[in-house]
């Protein structure tokens, strides 16, 4: 395996090894020792798994209260991964990294705690699979816009297929302190 350090401190891509023959392929996605190794979250507690249809744009997400560390892979398709800096004291706040994952390229994104997530999907569909460092609370969730000119994310999409509740979230001047991670 392959680490690369992005230009947002903490976040990671891993470059996995495949094990490659006539009959297709083999790949480990976690190893804990991985996660020492790298210095991650190791305590992975939830996992996901969403499928999406081309166009859609999922995010941006994050919880305040009980905030995740995640790690992030396509297992069918390609879309657009996202984190976006919200560590008010990091000389990257409000800066965006994103990376293309895909069930081709075998890459994965890690985003700490202290980031908003997000994704598009730029194959017909995609599945993605994403473990989880604290489990989901509803009460602890917030969003920052998909679109917020501040960030100015190239989802690489022309006419984005979102939920209302992503629609509906604040852009990132309008978060108040207590939103936003110290």
């Amino acid at each position: 395996m392959r680490i690369h350090e992005t230009t947002l401190s903490g976040v990671k891509v891993l470059e996995l090894k495949i094990y490659e023959d006539d009959r297709g392929y083999f790949k480990e996605t976690y190893r804990t020792t991985w996660s020492n190794d790298l210095g991650l979250v190791h305590d992975f507690v939830q996992d996901n798994i969403s499928r999406s249809y081309h166009g859609t744009i999922r995010g941006l997400h994050y919880q305040r209260e009980q905030p995740q560390a995640k790690l992030i892979q396509c297992i069918s398709g390609r879309i657009l991964d996202v984190a976006v800096d919200l560590r008010k004291k990091s000389s990257t706040f409000g800066q965006y990294y994103s990376v293309v994952l895909s069930e081709k390229n075998h890459k994965q994104l890690y985003i700490p705690e202290g980031f908003a997530h997000g994704f598009s999907v730029l194959s017909d569909q995609a599945i993605v699979h994403y473990r989880c460092s604290r489990y989901y609370d509803k009460t602890s969730e917030r969003g920052i816009r998909w679109d917020d000119p501040l960030i100015h994310i190239d989802w690489e999409i022309s006419k984005p297929i979102l939920s209302e509740k992503d629609r509906c979230l604040p852009l990132l001047s309008s978060l108040k302190e207590e939103d936003i991670f110290l």
